[in-house]
């Protein structure tokens, strides 16, 4: 059980590369877009914090602070909303891109800080 914690965990940290990464590799340009690398990190530190949190509270027999996690999983919900409905259009207005980065960055803030 804990080489399938690891893996998440992997996991997860894969997706928040992949997110962040679609995002600052847009930062100097004139225009921005979400881009499939920001949709699918964040849906893939979704479902992956989902799974590390029902695999430490389940098979670990130890416990998670539910508070954090769930501010962690509001804000990547919102993140993963606002990617998936602006997913087809050509540009996002720079508030739009500029808090997708916010809200990411208060993500990890979150996690490394909340104890």
């Amino acid at each position: 059980m804990e080489f399938l914690r690891h893996l998440l965990l992997f996991i997860h940290f894969v997706g928040l590369a992949s997110l962040l990464g679609g995002l600052l590799v847009q930062m100097k340009g004139p225009e921005r877009r979400i881009q499939p690398a920001i949709l699918h990190g964040s849906l893939t530190q979704l479902v992956s914090g989902v799974l590390l949190v029902g695999v430490i509270q389940g098979g670990l027999d130890e416990s998670v602070d539910n508070a954090k996690i769930g501010v962690k999983l509001v804000v990547v919900l919102v993140i993963t909303v606002l990617a998936w409905i602006n997913r087809k259009k050509p540009t996002i207005p720079p508030m739009l891109y500029f808090g997708l980065v916010a809200l990411t960055l208060l993500n990890v803030l979150v996690a490394v800080f909340w104890r």
